[in-house]
């Protein structure tokens, strides 16, 4: 992969061709490759075009119309919306306006959005359309820093008349109007940015207490697109999937600031619904998903697969072996022996390419995966089917990336080493501890949590790890989620975790036992694939709660927790189970925005159910 090209970082400031601040970089983009295609959207089935020139000018006038409204240096934005080209216009309209946007999930509940606008002192809110709009207009009697709501999309909303309301394109028209009368106004805001100024608000998923919006500056950012540009080289010409919630870090880091970076293009889904499908349209060139993404690929082939005739299951089997032996010498970096390579070319064009091209991946140069732990057995089946998988890790309070495998640097299993310019260490006991420019200042209104967090410039990480002799960090668990038995025994349950997700019909578990005798599960099906187990093999149910209480599915869970349990000493392995019996959806309390169970909110919800599990020894 190309080296990173016109990087320089010189005391603690990063400088990326000749541009020490993000929208200085941006501008320069917009200006020196105006034409190029920047961000295609999917509409109606149809792929739209925006060049750099579109994408700055749209941005401007957004960041003109809030100047026209009194938006002063500082003032933090936010954004509700799914993924779409809006949510990025206005964001750097924001950001070179000298603003901070702060992104909202579009799952977030009405109560949840009057804490994000209170905390963060939110003078204006863009709301994708009339779902959203419904939750601030419910709550802005109590958020009195609110002052206007831009619409992205006013579908049914025409006849609104509400003088806290705009829609986009009205905002946009006070741009032009305020363009007219201050034309030096845009050039002097971009001029005016500094390294040191906050730029994004990032609220943690607040598992442990109430959300805390993490503080990243210019300087953060700059050098996490350095660092993602020198861990795996992003082409001008390379093609991404924009999927993920630009509330999220990572959405922000590959789906914007990348592309400030690299100049490369990304496509836009047309709607949560469609990511299979758009992603076998577009093909990307490079690929990052979280781990609940990949699990949710590899369960769509295993059950494809009890699908297929026994020819097509024997030439899978074969080919997987021939996969593990090639990918065997890759790992290793050593010469792949002809008779190795000519068995993968058969099986490549005979199962695997099918296979890829079925998951949207066969363009890829390379995938990548964090924001959560990841079974390395699904790691290896990626290698084995043709495709490398590289594994990071980072945190929303390091903007990113601080360790990464990289392709000629890794070891499946670990999260990589220390990226350039990142140190990190680990405590007297154990906890891993990041130092670099990409720590954040702090969270926003909290300098107690910011002083647990951040102490002498390392952050505080929560995490549990450990270094090889060969400095590859490997993640053990959250410290506060390492179990701890009645017989004193330390397990790690996102291992065990993991290795139960990795089964089709698991999405995900909790597994409990912190000052108990043994260990417990709480398990969460795939509803997809449990539904079509119970249809192929007669089961009757009316609903998902009748489904996890059918014996058939007690069964076949009860199965795939014993395949794992196979795999880890008896201390450690489950003796008893429970369903949660209620489908969730990023909604609920029990799900984080990027749909992982918190661990903590389960516990407690589920308290009775856990118990019973214990009841009579």
């Amino acid at each position: 992969m190309e080296a990173a090209k016109n990087l320089a970082m010189t005391d603690q400031q990063t400088t990326i061709d000749d541009c020490t601040t993000v929208p200085q970089l941006f501008w320069k983009r917009v200006t020196e490759s105006a034409t190029k295609t920047v961000i295609r959207e999917k509409d109606f089935g149809i792929w739209n075009e925006y060049s750099w020139h579109e994408y700055g000018d749209v941005a401007r006038l957004v960041g003109l119309g809030l100047l026209s409204l009194g938006m002063r240096r500082g003032d933090v934005c936010s954004i509700a919306s799914e993924v779409n080209k809006e949510w990025m216009f206005a964001d750097l309209g924001i950001i070179c306006a000298g603003g901070v946007t702060n992104g909202v999930y579009p799952t977030d509940a009405s109560n949840q959005v009057e804490y994000l606008i209170t905390d963060s002192a939110t003078r204006f809110y863009f709301a994708e359309d009339e779902e959203q709009l419904d939750k601030v207009l419910e709550i802005r009697e109590s958020t009195p820093s609110l002052e206007k709501v831009f619409i992205f999309d006013m579908e049914g909303l025409r006849q609104l008349d509400d003088p806290m309301c705009l829609s986009f394109e009205q905002l946009l028209e006070l741009g032009r109007d305020y363009a007219r009368a201050n034309p030096d106004r845009w050039r002097a805001e971009i001029e005016a940015a500094n390294p040191d100024d906050l730029m994004v608000l990032t609220y943690t998923s607040g598992t442990t207490g109430p959300p805390k919006g993490a503080m990243i500056t210019q300087q953060n950012m700059m050098f996490m697109m350095q660092c993602l540009q020198g861990c795996y080289g992003i082409h001008s010409d390379d093609e991404q999937l924009g999927f993920l919630p630009l509330a999220h870090v990572a959405g922000r880091m590959f789906y914007t600031f990348s592309l400030i970076e690299s100049r490369a293009v990304i496509n836009l889904v047309e709607s949560p619904e469609t990511v299979v499908r758009d992603l076998q349209e577009v093909e990307p060139t490079i690929h990052f998903a979280v781990p609940r993404v990949w699990e949710k690929q590899f369960s769509t082939v295993a059950i494809k697969l009890k699908e297929a005739t026994w020819l097509g299951r024997a030439a899978y089997e074969i080919g997987l072996k021939i996969g593990q032996k090639r990918a065997a010498y890759l790992k290793t970096l050593t010469r792949v022996p002809l008779h190795l390579k000519c068995a993968f070319f058969l099986f490549d064009n005979l199962v695997f390419r099918n296979i890829r091209r079925a998951l949207g991946i066969d363009k890829c140069r390379w995938l990548s995966t964090a924001a959560a732990p990841i079974a390395p057995d699904l790691i290896d089946w990626y290698w084995s089917i043709g495709k490398p998988m590289y594994e990071v890790y980072g945190q929303t309070e390091c903007t990113g990336i601080a360790t990464a495998n990289l392709v000629d640097d890794f070891r499946i299993g670990s999260v990589g080493k220390a990226v350039d310019d990142v140190d990190v260490v680990l405590s007297d006991d154990n906890e891993i501890l990041i130092r670099s420019p990409g720590v954040i200042k702090g969270y926003w209104n909290k300098a107690e949590k910011t002083a647990e967090t951040i102490r002498q410039g390392w952050l505080h990480t929560g995490d549990v790890g450990r270094i090889d002799e060969d400095g590859f960090i490997y993640i053990i668990d959250r410290m506060k989620d390492i179990i701890i038995t009645a017989g004193g025994k330390n397990i790690t349950p996102s291992e065990i975790e993991n290795q139960l997700k990795f089964s089709p019909y698991v999405t995900d578990a909790v597994v409990v036992g912190d000052k108990r005798p043994y260990l417990t599960c709480l398990v969460m099906i795939d509803d997809e694939n449990v539904t079509k187990y119970a249809q192929d093999h007669d089961v009757p149910f009316t609903n998902y709660t009748s489904l996890c209480h059918t014996q058939e599915v007690q069964d076949l869970v009860h199965d795939e927790i014993e395949k794992v349990n196979a795999k880890f000493a008896r201390v450690e392995t489950i003796k008893k189970f429970r369903l949660i019996d209620q489908l969730l959806d990023a909604e609920d309390d029990e799900l984080t925005p990027t749909q992982k169970l918190k661990r903590k909110v389960v516990n407690e919800k589920y308290a009775e159910l856990i118990d019973g599990m214990y009841q009579g020894g």
